[in-house]
Parts: C-alpha cells; sequence; structure tokens
C-alpha cells in the first residue's frame, strides 16, 4: 500500500491540518517526524474546531494510530496537557492509539526560558520571531548530545546524569543573559513526576513502523511548519531549527527512504508567514489587508497577524524540487474570490540579474524584486466547491497557470476549512 509524506511547501500555515485529516481517514497510521509545539494544526470536524500542537492530527480519527516520530523535540509538559484537553472533547488517547519514540527528545522547561531570553536580548535586525518555547533550544541539545530523552525517563541514574550534563551547559549561558541558575533538584523533580504519564505511550516506533509497512497497512507521514523554514534550505536564520522536507520523514521515524511512496506539498494559492525575514512578494496595501482579512491569517500559536503576499511561484517551484514533491494540495483558492486582478511571482530580479530561484545569501535574498504576471481574477464564489465544475473558468485557469509555473500537478484542491470541501485529482495513497 501507498505510504504518503506532507509537508507543508511555503513558510507554514498552507492548511496541513485539513488535508492531513483528510487523508487521515485512509490512513492506518499518522507519524510526525519533526518540530515541536510551535507548530499549530487546526481540524475542523462536523463544526467542531480541535487546535493541536503536538499531537499528530490523526489522534482525532478513531481507529488509528498516532506516532510522534524521533525526529520531533517533545515538551512532556505541554502533551500531558494537550492530551487532557482533546479528551475534554471527547476524544479518547491510549497507549493504543499514541506512541511516542523512545528516543524522542525532551523539550524541558530550562529550553523555553533560554529561547525566550535570548529573543528578547536581540537586537533589532536579528530576532528570529522564535514562539519562545524552546524548540531551539531542545534541537541544539540534541545534537549536543546533552538531551533528555524519552526512554532515560525510566532510569533514575540516566536521569540524572542527562539532567546535570545539560547543566553544565546551560547554567553558564543564562549566567551570561542575567537569569537565576536552574534549580537542579526542582527540575529532577518534575521529570520524575511526569515519568509515569510519558512512558506509557513509550515505544521502538522504527519497529512498530517497520511491522505495519510489512502488513500493508498505509502510513502517513505529517510535517509541521513550512519548506522556506528548513534549517538546511530555509530563509536561514529565519528558519526554524530542524529540516522540514520530505526527506526528513524517513530519517525522523526510523524508517528508510523506500517507504516514501507520494509526497504532497501543501500550498496555499497566495503566500503568508509569521515572524521576521525576507518575504519578496509581501504586500503592504489594501490587497495585503484583504488577503489577511478573508484569509483569517493570524497564528494558530502565537495569534500573530501573518505578513501576506501574492503566490510566489519562483519558491514553490524551488521547494517542490527539494523535498520532491509529486503533486500539491492547492488550499484557501477562495480568499482570492473577487480578485479583479491576481498577480504570480514568475522570479525576480537582482542587481539588475534575472533569476527563477532564491538565492541562498541572506542580503541577497532581502534585495530580491519579485517579477510578476497578471492574471485575470474572477467575481464568483469558489467556497464549497468539490467539483471542477464548480469552479469558474478565470479560477480554473489560475489553477492550471499555477501548475505550469512549479511544474508539479495539483493533487487535490481545497476551498474551505470543511474537510469535505475538497476537490480529488489524484488520490496521494493510490498503489
Amino acid at each position: 500500500m501507498a505510504n504518503v509524506v506532507v509537508v507543508g511547501a511555503q513558510w507554514g500555515d498552507e492548511g496541513k491540518g485539513k488535508i492531513v485529516d483528510w487523508l487521515s481517514e485512509r490512513a492506518d497510521v499518522i507519524a510526525r517526524f519533526q518540530g515541536g509545539h510551535n507548530a499549530g494544526h487546526t481540524l475542523v470536524i462536523d463544526g467542531k474546531v480541535y487546535k493541536l500542537n503536538a499531537l499528530p492530527s490523526g489522534v482525532v480519527r478513531g481507529g488509528k494510530l498516532s506516532v510522534i516520530g524521533n525526529g520531533v523535540v517533545l515538551d512532556p509538559f505541554h502533551l500531558i496537557a494537550e492530551i487532557e484537553k482533546i479528551r475534554d472533547q471527547g476524544v479518547e488517547i491510549t497507549p493504543e492509539t499514541l506512541m511516542i519514540a523512545e528516543n524522542t527528545p525532551l523539550i524541558l522547561p530550562i529550553h523555553g526560558e533560554l529561547d525566550r531570553a535570548r529573543e528578547e536580548a536581540a537586537s533589532k535586525g536579528t530576532k528570529i520571531g522564535t514562539t519562545g518555547r524552546g524548540i531551539g533550544p531542545a534541537y541544539e541539545d540534541k545534537v549536543g548530545r546533552r538531551s533528555v530523552r524519552v526512554a532515560d525517563l525510566a532510569d533514575e541514574e540516566t536521569l540524572i546524569a542527562r539532567v546535570d550534563r545539560a547543566l553544565q551547559h546551560h547554567d553558564p549561558l543564562r549566567r551570561g543573559l542575567g537569569i537565576e541558575p536552574i534549580d537542579r533538584d526542582a527540575l529532577i523533580a518534575q521529570l520524575r513526576e511526569i515519568a509515569p504519564e510519558i512512558l506509557k505511550y513509550a515505544a521502538p516506533v522504527w519497529k512498530v513502523l517497520s511491522e505495519k509497512r510489512k502488513q500493508g497497512k498505509r502510513i502517513l507521514f505529517e510535517g509541521a511548519q513550512g519548506s522556506l523554514l528548513d534549517i538546511d534550505f530555509g530563509t536561514y536564520p529565519f528558519v526554524t531549527s530542524s529540516n522540514v522536507v520530505a526527506g526528513q520523514a524517513a530519517a525522523g521515524t526510523g524508517m528508510g527512504p523506500g517507504a516514501i511512496d507520494f509526497v504532497l506539498g501543501i500550498v496555499k494559492a497566495y503566500t503568508t508567514r509569521v515572524g521576521e525575514g525576507p518575504f519578496p512578494t509581501e504586500l503592504n496595501d489594501e490587497d495585503g489587508n484583504r488577503l489577511g482579512t478573508r484569509g483569517h491569517e493570524f497564528g494558530t500559536v502565537t495569534g500573530r497577524k501573518r505578513r501576506c503576499g501574492w503566490f510566489d511561484a519562483a519558491l514553490v517551484r524551488q521547494t517542490c524540487a527539494i523535498s520532491g514533491v509529486n503533486g500539491i494540495a492547492l488550499t484557501k483558492l477562495d480568499v482570492l474570490d473577487g480578485f479583479e486582478t491576481i498577480k504570480i511571482c514568475v522570479g525576480y530580479e537582482l542587481d539588475g540579474e534575472r533569476l527563477d530561484f532564491l538565492p541562498t545569501a541572506a542580503e541577497e535574498q532581502k534585495r530580491c524584486v519579485p517579477v510578476y504576471e497578471e492574471i485575470e481574477g474572477w467575481s464568483e464564489s469558489t467556497e464549497g466547491a468539490r467539483s471542477w465544475a464548480d469552479l469558474p473558468a478565470a479560477a480554473i485557469k489560475y489553477v492550471r497557470r499555477i501548475e505550469e509555473l512549479i511544474d508539479c500537478p495539483v493533487a487535490m484542491l481545497s476551498t474551505s476549512p470543511e474537510r469535505d470541501d475538497t476537490i480529488l485529482v489524484t488520490d496521494p495513497f493510490a498503489d
């Protein structure tokens, strides 16, 4: 059976939650493979709204196994609170429906404290726009080989050794930033208390997924954020601290790349970004305000207003190539209803030179001026359309032009937050 990776192909907030939920009904396993609880997914099911951060989107679907892979950094205190919140909405979560990889690194309270202190100390122009939830410092500790991992919670001696190693690094940093030293005993006590709640979900996820694959089960790999926030291929340094591209699905769950059969890139019909960093097609005018208002562009996690701009085909072509995207799910087409003219960025001008990709150097990214192609808009509504016949001719022309410019076909088209308001062109799970 086919296994599908879902990745955001812009700066995040592309509408992955709805698409993952739509696909998860057909999957047997839904696995998160990177990121932390800085990513927010909003699901609307039968008029009921679920807001998820750490939990895979599949938890709201009965009979599915949800997995948090080793590529994720996990705040155990947030996870337990999120589980309780979802239970209050009538969703039962058990060790049979949720598994956490034993080698998943933990986000500790000290990570969030360091994250916020560093951002506060940063001068204007050097702020990253972090959510302050400790994701970056937790990934730093992972590669610095000083993480407390899920499996460490099961052994007192190991847990204390891991905490002491982390404190050797963190306490000097805190002194430099004017933060109080870490209360070692209190931190260890917190971890002891939460350990039983986390360990009941711990499992050798790589082994479980390998067995599921041999049984012919369908696996949906769920990414967080967007490819332009990837630590290697995003608009560095204004990026997240993990690999967001599709290749991380293998490393972040313990499955080989041969397990991936289809990569679905989620793409908004215009472009948005939260936080700092370059944004060539950003609109600081009435059109930008209109996109933000109609699209309800506020961050699920931060509540921050998203920056809005026209669709950037050059960027999406770039991210589709890097992730090996087989097809895109185009979302929020209905937000463009009523625009007389719509612009699409087809490339950039940089110091008099024409480019068809965004350069790597941050200073060059700042100087890139978008080159636009104009296309006729439409006055009819596309909201709730469930077939091509429901779409205005001009809207179809817009979709087809996007396909040409990004060199990738549209596999799915979303026309509202409701999961059934979706036009399926290519089934990602088809064998």
